[in-house]
């Protein structure tokens, strides 16, 4: 696992020892590619962020801020290690919480940029976090969702607007934006 551009472009991080599935570093690519242009000063939720791996390539992107949630305490851990591991120099305001995704989204004030969910594929937490993140406005009117997913695995909402799915492999990304 590395960090696949930015400023700690190449640096390696810590893989979970536990079971997490890290994202593979050509879906991360493709992800921050298509969103190059939006994420230098955005505020960034990474939900369900295992490693932190995939927040992190926000921080080295340029992001203002940078939220990270796991209810899993090794992920919490492994996220802290990661980023303990690069040379912070402030410019990105970080936090990193211990707790359930549904608590996070029905408790925080924050509304967000960008917000990825990458979620245990098996468990069906999209829909739900979809509703509340919906419901609570956390994305702003520009904002954009990421939802990494397996590719058999189609999301069937109608919250939000597809604006676009791409495959690699096994694995799909779909982009939601808000309904205009």
């Amino acid at each position: 696992m590395r960090i696949v551009s930015g400023k700690f472009r190449a640096k390696k991080l810590s893989p979970p020892t536990h079971n997490i599935r890290p994202t593979l570093d050509k879906v991360k690519q493709a992800l921050y590619t298509k969103l190059q242009f939006q994420i230098e000063g955005s505020s960034v939720l990474d939900l369900f962020s295992g490693s932190g791996a995939l927040g992190i390539e926000a921080v080295s992107r340029g992001a203002n801020k940078v939220v990270f949630v796991d209810v899993n305490q090794k992920s919490v851990d492994l996220t802290k290690k990661n980023l303990s591991s690069l040379k912070l120099d402030g410019t990105t305001e970080i936090q990193v919480h211990k707790s359930d995704y549904l608590t996070y989204l029905e408790t925080t004030k924050e509304v967000f940029d960008i917000i990825i969910l990458d979620p245990p594929y098996e468990k069906g937490f999209y829909l739900p976090a979809l509703e509340v993140i919906h419901q609570r406005k956390l994305l702003k009117p520009e904002g954009i969702i990421i939802c990494e997913h397996l590719r058999e695995q189609e999301l069937k909402q109608n919250i939000f607007e597809v604006m676009d799915i791409k495959h690699y492999g096994s694995v799909s990304l779909t982009y939601l934006i808000s309904k205009q």
